[in-house]
């Protein structure tokens, strides 16, 4: 009995020195699970938002997050404005990779919800004082390259979806075979993750900094009760 008296006070000890050592700038009511679980939340709630406009017909395409090709795609479509059947190829393939995108959005929502059950009391207690996207910024910082990794091959299979991999396999086929022309063939599949994830992240980012400046958006008490006290910082 004496030595579970013993772990229980170290115990206590280490959760009393790990408070000291945060300096958190607000009162120490506001538990660090609440703090955890307000910012999960608030991220949660970007995500889902972020994740279901985007994943929308449309929601690429037609929108600030609109992929354009990259400029290595540029130069093989200039190059084969002449020659019949690709008059429309820089339009026709826009389209294709903004809808694989649309595709893979929706199905990267679980990705980031794993990341951020990862994030920890420490963590959580710096985001909720800092910048406006403090959140996003931890989420981009800590979580990018193995979310990009696990995304990448979603786009992958989108864009094969959308049979933009074979279309633009076609078209650099026929430049290739072009006089005088520096071969190529950039992989749309890369480029194509990078942009909608950077699309993604500025979507949540959005939801973070609506949730911090506009109280009517915190719609749950937990959101409300944490997001309460770095209104006052």
């Amino acid at each position: 009995m004496k030595k579970i008296y013993f772990l229980l006070s170290m115990v206590l000890m280490t959760q009393c020195a790990e408070l000291q050592t945060l300096k958190l700038p607000f009162p120490t009511n506001l538990s660090g699970e609440e703090i955890g679980g307000g910012l999960k939340e608030a991220l949660n709630n970007g995500i889902s938002k972020g994740a279901d406009l985007l994943s929308q017909l449309d929601g690429y395409y037609k929108s600030p997050y609109k992929i354009l090709l990259p400029e290595e795609a540029n130069r093989v479509i200039n190059k084969l404005k002449i020659v019949p059947g690709f008059n429309d190829l820089e339009a026709n393939l826009t389209l294709r990779v903004n809808r694989a995108a649309e595709l893979a959005a929706q199905k990267a929502k679980p990705i980031f919800v794993k990341a951020i059950k990862e994030m920890t009391f420490r963590d959580a207690a710096n985001i909720l004082m800092g910048a406006d996207t403090a959140a996003t910024g931890y989420l981009r910082g800590t979580t990018y390259q193995p979310l990009y990794s696990e995304f990448q091959p979603i786009i992958l299979s989108a864009l094969n979806e959308v049979h933009a991999a074979d279309y633009w396999e076609t078209a650099v086929t026929a430049y290739n075979r072009l006089p005088l022309v520096k071969k190529t063939n950039p992989k749309l599949d890369e480029y194509v993750a990078t942009m909608a994830l950077a699309g993604l992240f500025q979507m949540i980012a959005k939801e973070e900094i609506g949730i911090r400046k506009d109280v009517s958006l915190r719609t749950t008490d937990l959101l409300k009760k944490v997001f309460a006290k770095q209104d006052r910082k």
